[in-house]
């Protein structure tokens, strides 16, 4: 599901047609990659760009702020990261598909130390990223062609400690990333007090995010989730951002007011988030 933006009718863009980057940087136009079409648009708003895969918006960049994240649920993530670790910590970061990399770009901007690894299905869409966006160099950050499934059950036990999974194929994500025996995976990679983080995209009966809840709650002590209130009480569809660990996220004062200063958010913790997936059954292959 694209992620849903304020005032995305306001928003105009160029569509200037191109087959490449060049020496300037990114060219607006579309793309042909291995999974259908990517197209690169102007955001004159924000001095961006946005990239939509098969008409989906897919992502959101700043090249002159790597700290400036358009995209609400991206901004959630990036107050739920800042609540568990100070700017200093050498974070080691697992993307689950990666897009244009913004969250990349935003974690290796604010934390200096961080060794990060993105991946994604589609070989000739990194490549493009790599060539259209600033983006750190290994080892800060290294970009993987490979089935998200796959390279997490290839990962050693204990060696990420925030994995985010932001992977969509169309307005879905793929069955394979939302089951128990997949989440199962993520905790072994998890190094302890480790954050498994998820983009959640459903409609208004919010079926999908209770059984995503119900299914992280069965690997994870610990809850915790993140939305527009309206998104919550099932009066639109949008994006919902839920979060395991073996640690308490904790009650934090500062998170909500972060939360409140932006796009306005609200945050569940772990009784309330376990009654919101009470009825929902676990997910499995």
């Amino acid at each position: 599901m694209a992620s849903s933006r304020k005032n995305q009718g306001a928003r105009k863009a160029s569509r200037t047609r191109g087959s490449g980057s060049d020496a300037a940087g990114p060219v607006a136009g579309t793309y042909p990659i291995d999974t259908g079409i990517c197209e690169l648009i102007r955001d004159h708003l924000t001095d961006g760009w946005i990239i939509t895969v098969n008409g989906a918006q897919s992502s959101h960049i700043n090249l002159a702020d790597p700290a400036q994240l358009d995209f609400e649920y991206m901004q959630w993530i990036a107050e739920l990261a800042k609540e568990h670790w100070q700017s200093d910590a050498r974070l080691r970061a697992l993307h689950l598909g990666a897009g244009a990399c913004t969250l990349a770009r935003y974690i290796a901007a604010t934390y200096p130390d961080a060794r990060q690894v993105a991946v994604d299905i589609d070989q000739r869409l990194t490549e493009l990223v790599r060539e259209w966006f600033d983006l750190p160099r290994a080892p800060l950050l290294r970009l993987r062609v490979g089935d998200a499934r796959a390279v997490t059950e290839s990962l050693t036990d204990s060696t990420r400690d925030l994995i985010i999974r932001d992977v969509f194929a169309g307005t879905r994500t793929p069955q394979a990333l939302t089951t128990i025996e997949f989440t199962q995976q993520v905790r072994r990679v998890l190094a302890p007090g480790g954050i498994y983080v998820i983009n959640c995209g459903d409609t208004r009966d919010l079926s999908l995010a209770r059984a995503e809840a119900a299914t992280l709650g069965a690997v994870f002590e610990q809850l915790t989730v993140i939305a527009d209130p309206a998104m919550l009480k099932g009066r639109r569809y949008g994006n919902i951002v839920i979060a395991g660990s073996d640690v308490p996220f904790g009650d934090s004062p500062t998170l909500t007011r972060n939360l409140l200063g932006g796009v306005p958010a609200q945050v569940w913790l772990d009784p309330k988030v376990r009654s919101f997936a009470a009825s929902a059954k676990v997910l499995r292959d």
